[in-house]
């Protein structure tokens, strides 16, 4: 299966690309730099591996939630290569991507996945390992570092714990904490299963999921995403 997969939830870009057999990756600076960075090196990406964007069965990205700004250029990128090369696009909840990472290098199974959401919040979600796959415990939520509810044997993984580590409810029998990131490569690892699920879309369904609603992008955010569809359509006919 050829896909290509990233993520710009973070301040980290995560690029990866798969032809089944071999993995090609790219990471970077995130944030307002994702925008101008990540075609340029998706298109190095599928150089490197001998591939077009027609060779592709799906394009995978972090759907949500994250930074704003950061769902709406994976979701603007996504979408514009996808309609050019006639593609589907796979939305992959970034926790997911976070409780993933923490199970191909620590081998955990049962993961409390928390991102830094800023303002005093975390984004979190609990996903259990079983049969062979993931199971969401609930949808993801919002919520303060001393309202996290962690229990006995399950692992702590994302980003948010250098922020807000000292401010959660002492914990008994905890696993140690994985610091974890939505990584392209999860992508990788959890697209077949998403794929067989039946969870691709068109590609003009690439939308982000929010659990915070913010008022406005700023001038640069509109311009930068308004830059980053224009760039992935023109690519996407490439």
């Amino acid at each position: 299966m050829n896909l290509l997969a990233f993520d710009t939830s973070t301040e980290h870009l995560s690029i990866a690309l798969t032809d089944g057999r071999q993995v090609w990756q790219h990471t970077g600076a995130g944030g307002a730099k994702a925008s101008a960075a990540l075609i340029p090196a998706v298109l190095a990406l599928l150089a490197q591996a001998g591939l077009r964007l027609a060779d592709l069965q799906a394009i995978a990205f972090g759907a949500g939630p994250g930074s704003f700004t950061g769902l709406r250029t994976a979701c603007s990128v996504a979408q514009g290569l996808a309609f050019g090369a006639k593609l589907p696009v796979l939305p992959v909840d970034t926790l997911l991507a976070v409780a993933e990472e923490a199970r191909h290098t620590q081998g955990a199974t049962r993961v409390v996945a928390v991102l830094d959401a800023r303002m005093d919040e975390m984004y979190t979600g609990r996903y259990r390992w079983t049969d062979g796959r993931w199971h969401a415990e609930a949808d993801f939520s919002l919520v303060r570092p001393e309202a996290l509810s962690i229990p006995a044997g399950w692992v702590l993984a994302g980003n948010a714990m250098p922020v807000y580590g000292e401010r959660f409810a002492p914990r008994v029998d905890a696993e140690p904490d994985v610091f974890a990131l939505p990584t392209a490569t999860a992508m990788l690892r959890l697209g077949p299963a998403l794929l067989a699920a039946g969870a691709a879309v068109p590609a003009s369904e690439a939308l982000p999921r929010y659990i915070r609603d913010k008022v406005a992008q700023t001038t640069a955010e509109r311009l930068a995403v308004k830059q980053a569809v224009a760039d992935a359509k023109m690519a996407g006919n490439g």
